[in-house]
Parts: C-alpha cells; sequence; structure tokens
C-alpha cells in the first residue's frame, strides 16, 4: 500500500494551534453510577450565526460504552456531535477532553484521541479507496515518523472489517453509496482513536450491512475498549445496540440512560410526536417501538352501525 501524501492531519476543524493544554477548572467529574468520562460538554450553547442549536447542555460521555443520541430531524444532535469533535466552536461553554477545553488542546493531540466520521465527508477527487483509508494514520506521521507497519496493519484490518477490501484500487468516486460509506468508516477505525464520534453511520447502507456496521461497533467496544458516540435515526437501532441512550428535542436533552429505563411510549409521544407501543424485542429484550395503527381507509360497512 502506498504511503499516503503529506497533509494536515485529519482531525476535527478548528485548529487553536499548538497552546499548552493546562487543566481546566471546569474538569469533567465522573456522574454516581457512571464510568468516568473522558469527553464531557459543559453549559454548551451551539449556534450557526444567529440561530442558536443548542443551548445550555451539558454531557459526561460514559467511559467504554457505546453512547447512542437519537431525536427529531433538527434537535441539534449532528451540531452536538460536530462540537464534541471540534468541527464546530462553542458560542458558550466547552466540550472537555481529559478535563482540558478543546480549544487549548493541539489539533494533532486531538486526533490522536479522539476520531470522528461527519454527517457528509467530500473525498478528493479520484483518490482511491486504499489512500482513503491510509489518511486514517495522518494525525500519527511525523517528520521523523513517516508510514510503518503499524500503519500498515491498521489500515489493512479497518479495511477487512468494513469488508472494502476488494475496492482497494477503486477511486471512491465511482463506488456506491453504501460503498463510500464503508470507506469512510474504515478510514475512521484506521485511526485508531480511544473515542470515536460517528455522525448517522449506517446512511445509505441496506440492511445487512447497517447491522454488519453496528456489530462492529459493538465489537470495537467490547474487544479493544472504544468508546463510541453515534448518532443514529432509527430509534430500535439504537436501543439495541447502545450502552447509553440520549434523547434530543429541540437543542435540549430530554432524557439519558439505559435503553430499558429510557426508551417508554411517554418518551416517543414526547420526543417524536408519535403514538406507539413499546415491547420486548423478540430477540435481545430491548425496547421495540412499534408505531400506533396506520391509517387506512374507511369500510362503510364495517363502521355503519349495527341495526336494532
Amino acid at each position: 500500500m502506498t504511503k499516503p501524501a503529506p497533509a494536515n492531519a485529519a482531525a476535527p476543524a478548528g485548529d487553536a494551534g499548538d497552546a499548552g493544554a493546562a487543566p481546566s477548572a471546569a474538569a469533567a467529574q465522573p456522574e454516581a453510577g457512571r464510568p468516568e468520562s473522558r469527553l464531557a460538554a459543559r453549559g454548551l450553547t451551539l449556534a450557526y450565526d444567529d440561530r442558536v442549536v443548542v443551548e445550555g447542555l451539558d454531557l459526561a460521555v460514559p467511559q467504554g460504552a457505546v453512547t447512542v443520541i437519537v431525536g427529531p430531524n433538527a434537535c441539534g444532535k449532528s451540531t452536538l456531535l460536530r462540537a464534541l469533535g471540534r468541527l464546530l466552536k462553542p458560542r458558550h461553554g466547552a466540550v472537555l477532553l481529559d478535563g482540558t477545553e478543546l480549544d487549548r488542546i493541539p489539533t494533532k493531540k486531538i486526533a490522536q484521541s479522539v476520531g470522528l466520521l461527519p454527517q457528509t465527508p467530500v473525498a478528493p477527487e479520484a483518490i482511491t479507496v486504499a489512500d482513503l483509508v491510509s489518511r486514517g494514520r495522518q494525525p500519527h506521521q511525523s517528520w521523523w515518523r513517516q508510514w510503518s507497519e503499524t500503519d500498515e496493519r491498521a489500515v489493512t484490518d479497518a479495511m477487512a472489517r468494513t469488508d472494502v477490501s476488494a475496492l482497494a484500487d477503486r477511486p471512491v468516486d465511482e463506488l456506491s453509496g453504501g460503498q463510500r460509506q464503508r470507506v469512510w468508516i474504515a478510514m475512521a477505525l484506521a485511526q485508531e482513536t480511544d473515542l470515536l464520534l460517528l455522525d448517522e453511520p449506517t446512511t445509505y447502507l441496506d440492511i445487512a450491512h447497517q447491522v454488519e456496521v453496528l456489530d462492529l461497533v459493538r465489537q470495537l467496544n467490547h474487544e479493544r475498549g472504544r468508546t463510541v458516540v453515534a448518532v443514529l435515526h432509527d430509534l430500535n437501532q439504537a436501543a439495541r445496540y447502545a450502552d447509553h441512550l440520549v434523547a434530543m428535542k429541540a437543542g435540549k436533552i430530554v432524557a439519558q440512560g439505559s435503553p430499558a429505563e429510557t426508551v417508554t411510549a411517554d418518551l416517543v409521544r414526547e420526543v417524536f410526536g408519535l403514538d406507539s407501543v413499546v415491547v420486548p424485542d423478540p430477540v435481545t429484550g430491548s425496547p421495540l417501538v412499534v408505531p400506533g395503527t396506520p391509517w387506512r381507509p374507511t369500510d362503510p360497512a364495517r363502521d355503519a352501525p349495527a341495526s336494532a
């Protein structure tokens, strides 16, 4: 595999420079009953120009767990994830990594700890699959440490786990949407960070590949201790795969906790405006949301009053 051309570290945007990473007084503290958190948000307000999307939000990401953020469209899920990966600078408050505000940590150091797959990544024109996945190793490169066997193994393993090895020499822009999505996931895995942020990682994938990707997330968490934060639209998939579920509405956290204690018919109605019945998943036992009775045409004979 060819070593990728030198480029800036594949890391969250908004480089704050190489300022010293002095501990912040607002260091994240572990919440009672939860694992210690390396990544946290404190009093976070996020906005695009004058439009506030998230306001006054506090979140401690449980360490060593799979956290899934759910909520209706435009509730601030992806915006929050962008801020956790330093792609969006907070209007107020801060995101903390190991107790230090992100904007006080060099970009390359963040990229060695936090990997981010955004919602709509764009590949350089004509780049091959192998070269794109290799760019996940850029945070580990330096002028004195170039491409190594460790990098080669990381890329090969990531491509194998996402089933894109056979596509190695294909240009990314010739692939289907589902294939491209798996290539981007492979690049994020090749980065080999302890914290992995995934914004709708199952987009464009058919149901079989959706399950493969989410099973891979669980496997990485269980076997390699990766902490994962993912945004998912499918509430049932979220309930099936999450250790910790965060439900958002209108830029605020409405509820959080284990899926069993969080996913209820009342929550689904409050957050999504949907009447439903919540039953145990027959395979996993996790909450399964069944929408209410679908619309159906009126049957005059059935609906006519009974004769006396």
